[in-house]
C-alpha cells in the first residue's frame, strides 16, 4: 500500500499525509458508538472503517424506518387536523 500511496503523492498536487490519515481515523473512532467505548484500546484502521460503514448502514436503516413510520402516521391522521399541521410545519423547517 505504501507504494500506491507514494505514487499517489507524486501524481496528486494536494495529497494527504499518513499523519492526517491517522488523525482522521482517530476522529472517526470517536464518532462511532461501537468504537467510542474502546477509545483507549488500539483499534486497527480497517476495523474503524468497517465499523464506520456498519454505523452508516444502521443510520440509513433507521432513517428509512422513521420515514415509513412518519408516512403511516400522516396517512392515518386527518389531513385537516392540528396534529397533521404540526407535523407538516416541522417537516418544512
Amino acid at each position: 500500500m505504501s507504494g500506491r500511496r507514494s505514487r499517489s503523492k507524486q501524481s496528486s498536487v494536494s495529497s494527504i499525509t499518513d499523519d492526517q490519515i491517522t488523525d482522521l481515523v482517530s476522529k472517526l473512532q470517536h464518532l462511532i458508538p461501537e468504537l467510542r467505548r474502546r477509545r483507549f484500546d488500539k483499534v486497527s484502521t480497517s476495523k474503524v472503517l468497517q465499523e464506520t460503514c456498519n454505523y452508516i448502514r444502521s443510520l440509513h436503516r433507521e432513517v428509512e424506518d422513521l420515514s415509513d413510520r412518519l408516512s403511516q402516521l400522516l396517512a392515518s391522521t386527518d389531513s385537516d387536523s392540528d396534529q397533521a399541521a404540526i407535523i407538516r410545519s416541522l417537516l418544512m423547517q
